[in-house]
């Protein structure tokens, strides 16, 4: 057998489906077109040699923000940043108060000129014009999957245009989901008509830590939202995911929830793994969700650990740290991620006996494939994209922002030392990223249709 254009040889492939075993894999027009035993004889137009490498499928983040730092470039700066992640695909929220309609087209070229990895979208959604025209959405665009924001409401949503959100609205919103099929509504849950009389108690309280700021957005307004979520998701026989997942309450009301109802997946985000309310790194580590207790650290790795949580994502934020480095109420919220989460769970999940590798690569590559409709993605099955993230387990790294390229410029895990990294990342038999460098230019990545 002859005449493939890759030869991924000698690797120990680690299949989210199949398990660990050491093989091949032979990837012809983009796509995998086989697997063989090791030393099968085989010759390709190239050959990589993967000994002393795991090869995953490649990775997939689901949870990326983009136009909080410079509109359009971040295009480019945050797909290299998520290449050198081992990231070869990404889905970004896409938010407006606009119809999709009036805007997709220039967006979607912004990023398919500049984009170094696969890209799709999330449409958020807050309007009757955003309901009305979600089949259109789905046709036209291959958008599946739309986010709401329960905590949109009054002062909360006004200055992006979304006053007027409630239950009513998504109420109607999950049952146009519903009409639909195999569509995903995304929910921020957070009851924010709890949050702002806990905020107001916390800063008369004179309080000015992450602890302070979690004591304003309590565990209950995670979970008691999170129930109603459910309660009208089952009602209406809506799919829906609920994100940044962040306290053992929520996570535990999810739990319950799947005995009866079981069209419900979770992710969380590998900041609230490793951060903790009394993380002494000041409004850096402002997020929303907020850092919990150290008995929800706990609680996420336990889910992660037997599947009741589904997703590992980033929810990236590109900002700079001048937009942190105040007070914590005036901070800005997020910061940036993807590029550093393949190490967090492996050094802290992997590595520290939580997480198997099989374990960790449905979290980041089958799993958020599947629920989005990722066709192709996530799979070192014939036939799939030759998608391919290449591992050394023992590689140790100091995390350094200005290797990681994003147009932030910090991270949290700024000095630490994780040990496991990816040192390759191959899309559609291409490579885009070798030894933590991009490779190519921008404008390889293409957009991902995703009908259900």
């Amino acid at each position: 057998m002859s005449g493939f254009d890759l030869l991924i040889a000698n690797g120990t492939i680690v299949d989210p489906v199949g398990g660990i075993a050491q093989g091949d894999i032979a990837i012809t027009d983009g796509r995998i077109a086989a697997r063989l035993a090791s030393d099968s004889g085989v010759t390709a137009r190239e050959t990589i040699d993967a000994t002393g490498l795991h090869v995953f499928p490649g990775l997939i983040d689901t949870h990326v923000h983009f136009g909080f730092g410079e509109p359009i470039t971040e295009y480019t700066t945050e797909t290299q940043h998520a290449a050198i992640g081992g990231f070869t695909s990404i889905l970004g929220y896409f938010l407006s108060s606009d119809g999709y309609g009036d805007i997709f087209d220039a967006e979607h070229a912004h990023a398919r000129e500049r984009s170094h990895i696969d890209f799709g979208f999330h449409f958020s959604v807050a309007s009757e014009r955003h309901v009305e025209e979600m089949e259109r959405y789905v046709a036209d665009y291959g958008v599946t999957s739309f986010k709401y924001f329960m905590n949109f409401k009054g002062e909360e949503g006004r200055y992006l245009g979304l006053d007027g959100t409630d239950d009513g609205y998504f109420y109607a919103l999950l049952e146009k989901a519903a009409s639909l099929g195999e569509v995903t509504i995304v929910v921020h849950t957070e009851n924010i008509e709890l949050v702002n009389r806990f905020r107001r108690a916390s800063i008369a309280g004179g309080g000015m830590t992450l602890k302070d700021w979690n004591l304003s957005k309590p565990a209950i307004t995670e979970a008691e939202s999170t129930i109603r979520a459910l309660y009208l998701a089952e009602k209406l026989g809506a799919r829906i995911y609920i994100p940044h997942i962040s306290t053992r309450m929520a996570l535990d009301e999810v739990r319950r929830w799947r005995d009866r109802y079981d069209r419900v997946t979770v992710e969380t985000c590998p900041h609230y793994l490793t951060h903790d309310w009394d993380a002494d790194i000041g409004p850096i580590g402002k997020a929303n969700p907020p850092f919990r207790s150290p008995d929800d650290v706990a609680a996420l790795w336990e889910g992660l650990a037997d599947g009741a949580i589904d997703v590992v994502a980033s929810d990236h934020v590109p900002r700079k740290r001048a937009t942190k480095e105040k007070p914590v109420w005036q901070a800005s919220q997020g910061f940036p991620g993807t590029a550093t989460i393949l190490p967090v769970l492996l050094d802290q999940g992997y590595h520290k006996g939580r997480l198997s590798l099989e374990r960790i690569a449905q979290l980041l590559t089958s799993r958020p494939a599947e629920i989005f409709s990722m066709k192709g993605k996530g799979s070192l099955a014939h036939g799939a994209d030759g998608d391919v993230t290449l591992v050394d387990l023992e590689q140790s790294r100091v995390v350094d922002p200005a290797a990681l390229a994003s147009y932030s410029d910090y991270s949290l895990y700024e000095g630490w030392t994780l040990r496991g990294w990816p040192v390759r990342a191959i899309l559609r038999g291409e490579t885009i990223m070798q030894d933590g460098r991009v490779v190519g230019a921008g404008g390889y990545g293409r957009y991902l249709e995703r009908r259900g």
